[in-house]
């Protein structure tokens, strides 16, 4: 991995993955498509199987675990595989068990109160959601003035046309999404056209050019 999460690449795809087994085709056309970081967020019961099943089967892919929340899923998630982890938000409990595990991970955070707390405690790289509901670009675009040392991945919201709006602000070195997954796409299978968003996506960049 690099020095950070965050710069793997400009999108960091949020994957719901319903049936254990697309989540190492889905993980395969997604790294393929070059977006190795994907997070499997914990909302339905097959996502800690497809966390273990795509650390297992797909080693170009860094996966991790969103929507975490407890201390419990934390040590669950990393025992199946999961190299980082995203959380919605944040408590001193959460955080103090995320920091314990020994992988990367991203609270969540959506007020400049939440953000200069986690500065107290150390941690710069934070993701910002909801995105879109919380304030957007032009709330992303008022922190980074008085509060330069923190990066975030907004996520909530965001798609390929507002994409490059966020990542062309200082403080924001990628964003999550979902688009590159269409519903129909993953419920058909079509993992070529998966790849193909995928690609789109990891070409994005301030102003939509590719990096």
């Amino acid at each position: 991995m690099t020095s950070s999460l965050l710069d793997l690449a400009p999108v960091l795809p949020v994957v719901v993955v319903e049936d254990v087994a697309d989540a190492v085709p889905l993980a395969r056309a997604l790294v393929a498509g070059g977006l190795p970081a994907i997070e499997v967020t914990l909302r339905t019961p097959a996502a800690v199987d497809a966390i273990r099943a795509i650390a297992a089967e797909v080693p170009d892919a860094v996966v991790g675990a969103g929507t975490v929340v407890t201390p419990a899923q934390v040590s669950e998630v990393v025992a199946a595989g999961a190299r980082f982890l995203v959380s919605p938000g944040w408590t001193d409990v959460l955080l103090k068990a995320m920091r314990a595990s020994g992988v990367p991970f991203l609270p969540g955070v959506s007020t400049t109160s939440e953000v200069v707390a986690l500065l107290e405690r150390g941690v710069r790289e934070m993701k910002f959601f909801p995105a879109e509901a919380a304030g957007g670009t032009a709330y992303l675009k008022s922190l980074a003035g008085p509060l330069p040392q923190a990066r975030f991945c907004p996520t909530g919201g965001i798609g390929p046309d507002s994409a490059p709006e966020y990542l062309a602000l200082p403080n924001v070195a990628c964003v999550g999404g979902t688009w590159m997954l269409p519903r129909d796409a993953v419920a058909d299978r079509d993992w070529g056209r998966v790849e193909a968003l995928a690609r789109a996506a990891a070409g994005l960049s301030a102003g939509g050019t590719c990096r």
